[in-house]
């Protein structure tokens, strides 16, 4: 694959993506899309990068990027039907053809949910930052997840909690999407390894291409 010289990253966050992607030396066009303003704010420090307000679905891009990306299981807040079409629809929008779209969501048959009512992880992101998350699951119903989310860590004063849901599509229903908004399954991984997916699988890694 060659390097892509226009980059959307969606659902950014602070940036750090981009930001480590320009700072090895990428040149060409990063922009990120995100719904949340203090995210925003914080990735707006960095002035070599395009920053834009909005959800996925929002995207009103023409075929300007070569590569799009939803990073950090991102794709899972598409909770509803309508909510995956549109966002799908708006991504294919965006990229120019050949185009590619990456991204990753947690397989439902690992049933990850089942161990994080009441239990705390430790995550480091890419610049070394410790958050600790806990979660307190309300609902598991039709493939969604409605949980709390409570984030601790040196970005906030105090814990922050979130009310949210995550949605865990299966590999067939996912393709279905992908496929119905005119995208192709390229390459599909069941782990960071580059491994298949396999029944013991806890991920699903899509690289998909437009047609």
């Amino acid at each position: 694959m060659t390097s892509p010289d226009r980059v959307l990253d969606v659902g950014c966050g602070t940036g750090t993506l981009l930001r480590l992607a320009r700072d090895a030396g990428h040149t060409g066009r990063l922009c990120g899309l995100d719904p949340d303003p203090a995210m925003l704010d914080q990735a707006r420090v960095r002035t070599d990068i395009e920053w834009v307000l909005g959800n996925a679905a929002s995207a009103s891009w023409d075929r300007e990027f070569d590569l799009a990306v939803m990073s950090g299981h991102a794709f899972q807040v598409l909770i509803t039907d309508d909510e995956v079409r549109s966002s799908l629809a708006a991504i294919r929008a965006a990229l120019a053809d050949g185009g590619r779209f990456a991204f990753e969501t947690r397989h439902p048959q690992a049933r990850e949910w089942e161990g994080w009512h009441g239990a705390s992880f430790e995550q480091r992101n890419p610049d070394g930052d410790v958050v600790q998350v806990s979660y307190e699951v309300h609902e598991v119903s039709g493939g969604v997840v409605r949980l709390t989310e409570t984030l601790a860590g040196q970005w906030w004063d105090e814990p922050l909690a979130e009310l949210g849901a995550l949605r865990f599509l299966d590999p067939d229903t996912l393709g279905g999407f992908l496929d119905e908004a005119g995208f192709a399954v390229e390459q599909q991984f069941g782990d960071w390894d580059r491994s298949p997916i396999t029944p013991a699988s806890t991920e699903i890694i899509t690289i998909a291409r437009t047609r």
